[in-house]
């Protein structure tokens, strides 16, 4: 129980800034500033890139929330005192600065791993935002901790059994956060 405890404290600042990221994109500024990455371009197939749901603003609103909430995390765990059960500070220290870095790079690489996911889908006929079977909800909950993963793998070298054991729990923790965003209709759907 301890360890799966410091699982969530160590990734408390993803949780976090997924579910910030998600407030944003309902905002008027949001929707002002939204424009694809695909930028509306087809392949020779006819079907979009990526589709609408992959925008810029919400790459880099991703990076700069995640930043945010990881400093303010790294803060609260020392004024806490449980930096000891954050797995980000097993080598480096709980400073402001590898905070930042660590909070842009577990922003960019939620965002730049779930683009295969929303690739693949095109292909295949699936509309932006919707899940057509078990398989892909599965896939829509855990591609981008693949990438914010290999961050935790990187930066804090877990054996490769937690690193599958972080995606398996925070998959579980992104269905349950779904799940709550949708019945306080933060999202469309599931």
């Amino acid at each position: 129980m301890k360890m799966i405890l410091g699982m969530y404290v160590t990734l408390m600042p993803v949780i976090l800034a997924g579910i910030l990221n998600m407030v944003f994109v309902k905002t008027p500024v949001y929707k002002k500033l939204r424009s694809p990455i695909d930028g509306g371009q087809t392949l020779k197939d006819g079907k979009r890139i990526f589709g609408d749901n992959k925008t810029w603003i919400g790459f880099i609103s991703m990076i700069v929330i995640s930043v945010l909430t990881a400093v303010a995390w790294g803060a609260l765990c020392r004024a806490a005192g449980i930096e000891h059960m954050n797995e980000l500070y097993s080598i480096y220290s709980n400073k402001i600065l590898y905070n930042a870095l660590v909070g842009a790079y577990f922003g960019a690489s939620y965002m730049l791993f779930e683009l295969p996911n929303s690739f693949v889908k095109r292909r295949i006929d699936i509309e932006p935002g919707k899940t057509v079977n078990k398989l892909f909800f599965v896939i829509d909950q855990i591609d981008s901790l693949f990438g914010v993963m290999l961050i935790l793998f990187v930066t804090s070298r877990i054996p490769v059994w937690k690193y599958f054991l972080y995606i398996f729990i925070g998959g579980f923790t992104h269905i349950a956060v779904n799940l709550i965003l949708y019945r306080l209709k933060i999202r469309r759907n599931l």
